[in-house]
This record gives structure tokens, C-alpha cells and sequence, in this order.
């Protein structure tokens, strides 16, 4: 957010709307981030900051406990991602909670994903699953779909609908690993 002009910044509130209805809890942060608030949802809680390289989780910690000192990279604009500045997971206390930092990843592993339990992952897929006219609907192809017609009708994001459909083709189509 600290990075962004007002049309971005508009843009995020969309997506931060979208994300939001869908029920998660959404937290902006800029470089007046509100740390009381932060602080409040990790209380008594232990948390991870998980995320691609480059995208400040080290950042956000430093801005929660100055005292940490924890190293930061720049992005590389040249290749359009950060750097791995942080090689290890720490716990560290933050507040009344503990948070774990976490080298960032350029790619997630999804072992445990079926083409069965991939809904339950996007809230607002799994509230309208019952809907369908079919059992086992997994709203890719199957007729009488109330996802893909919460998706026509705008109830559900288009873009969240075409990640899940490329999440579901991904999982379809992962080679057994032995």
C-alpha cells in the first residue's frame, strides 16, 4: 500500500470487498500501519506470515517490533520478485501472540488437494456447494451448477472462479510423486 497511487489503491479496496464478502479478514497495511490492530488479531495466538518473496513479510514484523531487526531485500525489478532474504523460520514474540517468519516461496505444493475437497478452500464456493442439482458437483462442467450461476450472476467473483478452475486443472492433472 505504500507503494500504490489512489487508483491502486482503489483497485485494492475492490479486491479487498471481494475478499471480505468471501469471509476472510482482510488487513491493508501502509507505512502508517495501524500495529494496534494487527496486534489485536494475533493476541494469544500463535500466527505465520507466509507469502511470495518480496512482499514484506519481514517488513510488516520490523514495523510491529522495531527491535527486531530483521534483515530486508529490495524487489528486483529486472526479474519482477524479491530476493530470499529470510533462509529459516523463527518464532518470534510480537505483542501478546507469536509470530513465525517464513522464507518466502516462488510456488506452493498442493499434495493434499482432491478435485473433491478443493471448494471447501474458497468460502464462498463451499456456501453454495449444496445448491447444485448434482451431488459430487466440483462446478467445472456439470449442468444446473449454482456456482457457475453465482459467478454469472456476480455473487461470486469471476477471478476467484477462474483460479479455482485453474487450482482444479492443476489438481487434475498432478503426476503421483513416489
Amino acid at each position: 500500500m505504500d507503494l500504490a497511487d489512489d487508483a491502486r489503491k482503489a483497485e485494492i479496496a475492490e479486491y479487498q470487498a471481494i475478499y471480505e464478502e468471501a469471509g476472510y479478514q482482510v488487513l491493508l497495511t501502509n507505512t502508517e500501519i495501524d500495529k494496534k490492530v494487527v496486534l489485536d488479531v494475533i493476541a494469544g495466538k500463535i500466527a505465520v506470515i507466509a507469502g511470495q518473496s518480496g512482499v514484506g513479510k519481514s517488513t510488516l514484523l520490523n514495523t510491529l517490533n522495531p527491535n527486531l531487526d530483521i534483515e530486508t531485500g529490495v524487489i528486483s525489478f529486472v526479474l519482477g520478485r524479491g530476493k530470499h532474504t529470510t533462509r529459516h523460520v523463527e518464532l518470534m514474540t510480537i505483542g501478546d501472540g507469536f509470530i513465525a517468519d517464513t522464507p518466502g516461496f516462488s510456488s506452493i505444493e498442493m499434495d493434499e488437494l482432491t478435485t473433491e475437497n478443493l471448494q471447501f478452500c474458497f468460502p464462498e464456493i463451499d456456501r453454495r456447494r449444496g445448491e447444485c442439482k448434482f451431488r459430487g458437483c466440483v462446478h467445472e462442467n456439470e449442468p444446473k451448477c449454482a456456482v457457475k450461476t453465482a459467478v454469472e450472476n456476480g455473487e461470486i467473483a469471476a477471478f476467484r472462479y477462474k483460479h479455482y478452475i485453474q487450482i482444479l486443472t492443476e489438481v487434475k492433472n498432478k503426476k503421483e510423486r513416489y
